[in-house]
């Protein structure tokens, strides 16, 4: 019998992501045979031992058995008061009543607990501490110093990919429509693009002064675009930047914001990377284009920062200064409704971690130092882990990496390979040798005639201080075979 032969989306057989593909696809063959391998092809902090920030994983487990609050309760009142039993205690041992206390507080808003559907955008009470959260950070205290958020425009997502790809569909209407993404870029750009019939769109910030941003550059890429008769809608920025790990300074972040309202483009803001800054500011979006009437879609997770909750799917998108949808009465934030009603609502796991990634443990209370200790000690950790592999690099021949160290990633350009050879070649051969798994830089987009990589700094020190020294060894035979 004949199998039934159909024909399926093109532009699903044509995405491409990187991330996923032929080199860790290969690094889990290699497992399978007994292998090492280190995964840092992606951005998975927990999956490489980081530890999960206590006050999240104690509120969620009293979120999903509320039980346990008041069991809690009881067991701390019959310890406390049988002498032979507290001398075998400290207060470590308990979960402090500051968190039965938020998860009891949290679950009287959510009414219906962990198990229901929520409202499409997700529950009011969160989308209003998301707003709350983004007033604070950009020092909003009024509508005379900046631009309050409005928690009707703000949309709880799984994870931020989800309000990308939501954000994509709607702009894209035909095939000439496009996108501008930074290159490298973040293969969710180009694959949900490519998914949408839409226009990739590159622009290229200047690896050499640190992957800065100036007005030409960008100029350059819309009218390249132009003489293609390609529509441009909307231009990605990705801050901190991902795979580059670039931190954009406020003169870049400013010609962004000079070139959309000029050109008449949305900006698309993925910010996720907030909090891995490990001592350089960050400015935002919604802060940098103030009472501007420039469209601003900005994205967070609970995937990246310090906390590192990848497979809990929480996001949220906020909507500035809505467009006008040509030839319709209903509103841009009504369809955005209509797309997240289809889905019913994000996970609700997802949403308890946004509200606690924006309503953090409050100072002075019992729970606020251990959390706070273990957020810097994360912090820090991952920048020492940087540190550690791009002083590596300096030993490696003609192994260069610009910028400051953002986010979660290295991205060195090698400027040496042997004859006939590319940064695939040298990450699968990299895999074969040492274990370690990277992502080549063409997976990412980059200039022609450059080659590089994308490295995770994320494996504990033991780690690296085996694997560096036989990455520096492998590099230097390879590079000058």
């Amino acid at each position: 019998m004949m199998s039934l032969q159909i024909s399926i989306n093109q532009n699903l057989i044509e995405m491409e992501y990187a991330v996923r593909g032929p080199l860790p696809q290969r690094a889990a063959e290699l497992r399978q045979r007994g292998r090492n391998t280190i995964p840092c092809n992606i951005g998975n902090p927990q999956a490489l031992g980081q530890t999960p920030i206590s006050f999240y994983r104690q509120v969620l487990s009293l979120l999903e058995e509320p039980s346990k609050i008041e069991r809690e309760r009881e067991l701390k009142k019959i310890i406390l008061n049988s002498p032979t039993c507290l001398n075998e205690f400290e207060d470590i041992d308990f979960i402090s009543d500051y968190v039965l206390e938020y998860s009891e507080d949290f679950l009287d808003k959510m009414e219906t607990g962990m198990g229901a559907y929520t409202e499409s955008k997700g529950p009011r009470f969160i989308r209003d501490a998301v707003a709350n959260f983004i007033d604070q950070r950009d020092s909003v205290t009024s509508s005379i110093e900046g631009v309050p958020s409005d928690l009707e425009n703000i949309f709880l997502t799984d994870g931020a990919s989800e309000g990308v790809k939501n954000i994509i569909e709607l702009l894209i209407t035909i095939k000439n429509d496009g996108i501008m993404i930074p290159i490298p870029q973040y293969p969710l750009y180009s694959a949900t693009i490519k998914r949408c019939g839409g226009k990739q769109v590159s622009y290229y910030p200047d690896e050499d002064s640190g992957w800065t941003l100036n007005k030409s550059i960008l100029e350059e890429a819309v009218i390249k675009a132009k003489k293609k008769k390609i529509n441009v809608k909307a231009i990605v920025v990705i801050n901190p930047a991902n795979p580059t790990g670039a931190i954009l300074d406020k003169n870049s972040i400013q010609e962004v914001v000079t070139f959309a309202r000029e050109n008449e483009l949305a900006i698309i803001a993925d910010e996720v990377y907030q909090e891995n800054l490990y001592g350089s500011e960050f400015i935002s979006f919604a802060k940098a284009i103030g009472k501007e009437d420039i469209p601003l879609f900005s994205l967070h997770s609970i995937s990246k920062g310090y906390y590192g909750e990848c497979g809990h799917r929480g996001g949220y998108l906020e909507v500035r200064n809505p467009p006008k949808i040509i030839g319709r009465d209903e509103r841009f934030i009504d369809v955005l409704f209509k797309q997240a009603s289809v889905n019913l609502c994000s996970n609700t796991v997802g949403q308890a971690l946004i509200y606690m990634l924006v309503n953090p443990p409050k100072e002075g209370t019992e729970t606020y130092w251990q959390f706070i200790q273990q957020k810097q000690a994360i912090l820090e950790d991952l920048y020492d882990k940087a540190t550690m592999i791009k002083k590596a690099f300096e030993e490696m021949d003609s192994m260069e990496c610009f910028g400051k160290i953002g986010a979660l990633y290295l991205f060195p350009r090698l400027n040496k390979l042997p004859l006939g050879t590319n940064d695939f070649d040298y990450c699968m051969n990299l895999l074969e040798e040492t274990g370690l798994t990277t992502v080549n830089g063409a997976g990412f987009g980059q200039k022609e005639g450059t080659n590089h990589l994308r490295i995770a700094f994320l494996p504990s020190r033991g780690m690296l201080k085996k694997v560096l020294p036989k990455w520096i060894e492998f590099h230097n035979s390879y590079v000058n075979s």
